[in-house]
């Protein structure tokens, strides 16, 4: 059976310019580096996760992608098609032909739904803005989807502020699904929901996929849950890839210093086990200033046994498709 490869990302930069007002106009005075130069891919049906401490880049990966915050530089390519030759077109069809492929479930369920419409109105939008859906069945799509995600049909005339935080994740997931897309991109999709809750989103989250053939891009800082829905791995430090691994390898064997300490702080849910908790010094630089050659060589404890300092570690193989980038390996 052949890999597909759904979604490509090449030399991805992303940067923000810092602007200071000056006397009559403003001017650029730096640039916050949020994502310097990564690749990686996402084959079709497969769940591929992205983790990281806050403010490594993830999100800002995400939008890039989808060309909500436009990329730097780089290229992006979904499913053979450039995507950034797709948005300079500024052809509306076409535009609108890969959004519907390509959709995006945001972090807060509170903050990403309209308080003023209902759940009719918020899953049937897209059903205007794309006109896949013809008027007479409408309404028998919005049905089918609500129940798809678990919700009622009595659920459509009501305001998000009637349902609990795993019910408007669950509202979110289906105005997503409501164009029928291809790759969908969860970022952190339960970081704000409750233990109990987190486990039926993911859930429901992997039925969705088995049953509507999916791609998943999953963002997140839980590792519990990463390893629960994820089938490869890509951990990001400081705008930069570290390790990409399928998951049940990196949590097995992590290779980059940066993720071993990841990894030990996972909770043991056995009060008699005993843990090696891996405690790294300092704090993470700033990505408007970061550190020469490695980004993590100012936490790393190996940093003096190697070049770190001088040279940036580029991703290699491991062996078996492990990539980590440490000059150690």
């Amino acid at each position: 059976m052949s890999i597909t490869t759904v979604l490509e990302v090449k030399n991805l930069v992303k940067h923000f310019p810092i602007t200071a007002r000056g006397i009559l106009l403003k001017k650029q005075v730096g640039v916050v580096h949020a994502v310097d130069d990564i690749s990686f891919s996402v084959n079709k049906g497969e769940t591929f996760g992205l983790v990281g401490e806050s403010g490594c880049g993830k999100t800002s990966t995400a939008r890039a992608i989808l060309y909500l915050d436009p990329p730097t530089s780089g290229e992006i390519y979904f499913e053979g098609e450039e995507v950034g030759k797709i948005f300079r077109s500024k052809d509306r069809e076409a535009i609108l032909r890969l959004r519907r492929k390509m959709q995006y479930v945001f972090q807060n369920p509170y903050a990403s739904l309209d308080p003023r419409m209902t759940v009719a109105d918020i899953i049937m939008e897209p059903f205007s803005i794309h006109g896949h859906v013809p008027k007479e069945k409408q309404h028998e799509r919005l049905y089918e989807l609500l129940r798809l995600v678990g919700l009622e049909d009595y659920h459509a005339e009501r305001y998000p502020h009637e349902f609990s935080g795993g019910q408007r994740q669950r509202i979110c997931i289906a105005r997503a699904l409501a164009v029928e897309p291809e790759l969908l991109i969860a970022d952190e999709p339960v970081a704000s929901l409750d233990v109990s809750v987190r486990a039926q989103i993911l859930n429901l989250l992997q039925e969705l996929q088995q049953k509507l053939k999916m791609t998943y891009l999953y963002i997140s800082h839980d590792l519990s849950t990463v390893r629960h829905i994820c089938h490869r791995v890509g951990v990001m430090y400081l705008g930069k890839f570290v390790e990409i691994a399928d998951t049940d390898e990196l949590f097995n064997s992590p290779l980059h210093p940066y993720t071993q300490a990841l990894m030990s702080a996972i909770p043991i849910p056995d009060p008699d086990a005993k843990s090696k908790r891996i405690l790294l010094l300092g704090e993470v630089p700033s990505p408007i200033n970061p550190p020469s050659g490695c980004r993590f060589q100012p936490r790393c404890i190996y940093v003096k046994e190697h070049k770190c300092v001088e040279s940036s570690s580029r991703l290699v193989d491991a062996g078996g498709g492990h990539l980590v980038a440490c000059q150690r390996t």
